[in-house]
């Protein structure tokens, strides 16, 4: 899987780019994703993060990390026949600001919490959800055994 990084920050070390790269890829091995899926994955503070969170989720508040995925499949599409076209997931974008708030707030570290943000927002592009019980119970354990496996559990 390729994995594009872009830190609006500034202050997201190449330590924790090959962390989450590592961790994203641990993942799609783990979900079968293609070898030529791409991702993106984009670093914001609060207020960048409070304005898209309020533009696409009516939500006037910053958040810890959006997912914006695309291949939620729309009624009446018509798939792409034949060529070698990447299979693009979508975009996560997190919130350094929240992640270091959260990983104070559970008293982990920010390794912790920046893979938790980052492999959370995966699932999300491969349509995992949390909208009822059942559903969080699935995605929840699942991203807390992928961290597990990867040496970040709780």
């Amino acid at each position: 899987m390729h994995i594009h990084f872009q830190d609006n920050t500034q202050t997201v070390t190449a330590e924790n780019i090959d962390l989450l790269q590592n961790i994203l890829l641990f993942a799609a091995n783990k979900e079968k994703v293609p070898q030529e899926a791409e991702v993106s994955v984009n670093f914001v503070n609060n207020q960048e993060i409070q304005e898209i969170n309020r533009n696409y989720r009516q939500i006037d508040k910053p958040t810890d990390v959006i997912s914006f995925a695309l291949l939620d499949p729309v009624e009446g599409d018509v798939g792409i026949i034949g060529g070698n076209i990447p299979l693009a997931l979508g975009d996560i974008v997190i919130s350094v600001d929240k992640a270091n708030e959260q990983a104070d707030e559970y008293n982990h570290s920010y390794e912790r919490e920046l893979s938790f943000l980052a492999v959370h927002g995966f699932l999300h592009l491969l349509g995992y959800d949390h909208m009822n019980q059942e559903d969080e119970k699935e995605m929840f354990e699942k991203q807390e055994l992928i961290l597990g496996e990867f040496n970040l559990g709780r």
